[in-house]
């Protein structure tokens, strides 16, 4: 019979050893995760930086060449060097098909007989499959 409260007393004692240490534990275990997460978090964000950085420089050394900013100067606000006539054509239609139809596609799976209001939530929530 001593053998057995012995036996028990020291899975009492490892197991309470065990608690305290997990207890101990969980705390820097968790604020090292939780550091570890918000240096991966950093890194990508310079990261994403460096990128940002580099196709900015990669635009300015474009603006250096007189040539693009020619032709930005063209089609951004219409320039034209002296002695040329340029030409603005307004409200072409694309394609023969956009100019017999409606602008935007009609539905018609929206009731009749409902409010505005009840409309203009079915004519969001219905798609429209007549194509």
């Amino acid at each position: 019979m001593v053998k057995k409260r012995s036996t028990s007393a020291r899975w009492l004692v490892v197991v309470t050893v065990a608690f305290i240490l997990a207890i101990t534990l969980a705390p820097p275990l968790q604020d090292y995760f939780a550091q570890r997460a918000q240096i991966n978090s950093l890194r990508a964000q310079v990261n994403d930086s460096n990128n940002a950085l580099e196709k900015a420089r990669e635009e300015l050394a474009k603006w250096n060449d007189p040539e693009y900013v020619a032709t930005q100067a063209r089609q951004r606000l219409h320039f034209v060097f002296p002695g040329e006539r340029q030409y603005i054509v307004l409200d072409a239609p694309k394609s023969e098909e956009e100019a017999n139809g409606p602008a935007a596609p009609i539905s018609t799976l929206i009731p009749n007989g409902l409010p505005w209001y009840g409309r203009l939530i079915a004519s969001i929530t219905t798609t429209n499959v007549n194509k």
